[in-house]
């Protein structure tokens, strides 16, 4: 059988498990790997061990970061450090540019709590911050859902980019430093789109008592807060500037300690410890670890979906993907373009930015050197295309759209028009800035 019909028939499969049956994505990836590999003709040992290789190798690099990013993410969220970040960016910017301050907020805290438990967090400010200025509670809404939204696809240690970066071999430093860039003008995107267009609606003005104080109840210091956010993101960045061939940090102790420190591993290990600073002292130690616990429930289900991701392309790069893509777009320049489109038809069928981002970046992988995406600078954009894509578009079958709804008071029709509308423009600047920077960085 034609490979491009079984690689199409596989997407099909997984899309329709998933989003009309509502089978777990793990058994989804596992049983499109298994299917895959017998239409392919391969023995069912070899399945077996294309399987369980590709599914060790990819938790052999991201598996134990992905631990530490959630007990981060967890330990943010339940101390409180979410709201003290809005408290600091709101009396730097000012309540005339409160939705700017909300969509930097999204930025920042999205990079380690995942976006739906953010909003849902933060949410309770936005009504406040609605009553307080008389700015519609859309445009609170919209701008910090986008804001979320762009770390969460964009800027590792979040799951997904995380996986698509170890999935591609790019270099976890230049995915962290160009996602950056590009979240920045994307989420300013969203919020351009919240001012302009949900600054007309003023029907859901909430009706709210003390919310303000209560959210920022938490007196955690700013500085504190930001620590284990940033601290990894410097250390993995500079871990791949002393990298660089020109040797700026030379070749001895200062680049071997940054080698060290700046490893994933090391740097999330390091942000993980500066999450226990956040910790009221008066905390029960027990509560403490039941913290820990709840964190790694979260990331053992993101583990076994990108361990599978990983075993599903395993098996396709038995199929020389590679060779098959090279000869149906010889001709076609298609470029970055290609995992940005895959990643959106999967995110539009399905709902999850999470599986289209594994599942883009596992079909993508083995066709890297064909589409001429093969250099460092190449692999880290793909990255990124991918999640452009993954963004494109959050709608009905999307978690994180009811969530927005729910927790904002929007019916279905205006989430439409305001989250699944900035959205679509959101990856749309998103894959032109890429396509920019691909043009002048190579």
């Amino acid at each position: 059988m034609n490979l491009l019909i079984i690689i199409l028939g596989a997407l099909i499969f997984i899309v329709i498990a998933i989003a009309k049956f509502k089978i777990h994505p793990f058994i989804t990836l596992i049983l499109a790997a298994i299917m895959v590999g017998f239409l392919m003709d391969l023995e069912g040992v070899v399945i077996l061990d294309k399987i369980s290789e590709g599914f060790g190798k990819t938790l052999s690099s991201i598996g134990i970061i992905i631990g530490f990013g959630a007990i981060i993410g967890t330990f943010l969220e339940k101390s409180g450090g979410t709201a003290t970040i809005a408290k600091y960016l709101l009396s730097v910017i000012g309540d005339k540019k409160s939705p700017l301050a909300i969509n930097l907020t999204g930025i920042l805290v999205s990079i380690p709590v995942f976006c739906d438990s953010a909003f849902i967090i933060l949410s309770s400010l936005n009504k406040a911050l609605s009553k307080k200025t008389g700015i519609s509670v859309t445009v609170f809404a919209v701008a910090l859902s986008t804001g979320l939204y762009v770390s969460h696809v964009f800027v590792p240690p979040t799951p997904g980019p995380l996986a698509a970066a170890a999935a591609l071999e790019a270099d976890l430093g230049l995915v962290i430093i160009m996602g950056l860039f590009i979240a920045l003008p994307t989420a300013f995107a969203g919020y351009l789109w919240a001012v302009k267009f949900g600054s007309k609606l003023t029907q859901n003005t909430p009706k709210i008592g003390n919310e303000l104080e209560q959210v920022f109840e938490n007196k955690a210091n700013i500085l504190v807060v930001f620590l284990p956010i940033v601290m990894p993101i410097i250390f993995i960045g500079l871990r791949s500037m002393a990298k660089y061939s020109s040797h700026p940090f030379g070749d001895g102790m200062i680049a071997d300690t940054l080698s060290f420190v700046g490893h994933p591993l090391s740097a999330l290990f390091i942000g993980m410890l500066l999450t226990l600073l956040l910790v009221d002292k008066k905390i029960p130690v027990k509560e403490r670890w039941s913290w820990v616990s709840h964190a790694l429930q979260e990331a053992g289900v993101i583990i076994l979906i990108t361990g599978a991701g990983g075993a599903f392309g395993s098996i396709l790069r038995s199929g020389n993907v590679g060779d098959l893509i090279q000869a149906q777009f010889t001709d076609l320049e298609v470029g970055i373009f290609l995992p940005f489109i895959l990643a959106a038809l999967l995110k539009t069928a399905q709902g999850s930015s999470t599986v289209a981002i594994f599942t883009a970046a596992t079909i993508i992988s083995p066709m890297m050197d064909v589409l001429g995406l093969d250099s460092e600078i190449s692999r880290a954009l793909t990255v990124l295309a991918i999640g452009a894509g993954s963004m494109t578009v959050s709608h009905i079958n999307d978690s994180y759209f009811w969530v927005v709804s729910q927790f904002s008071g929007m019916n279905t029709k205006t989430t439409i028009k305001m989250h699944t509308m900035a959205t679509l423009i959101q990856g749309i600047v998103a894959i032109l800035l890429l396509s920019f920077f691909q043009v002048i960085l190579n």
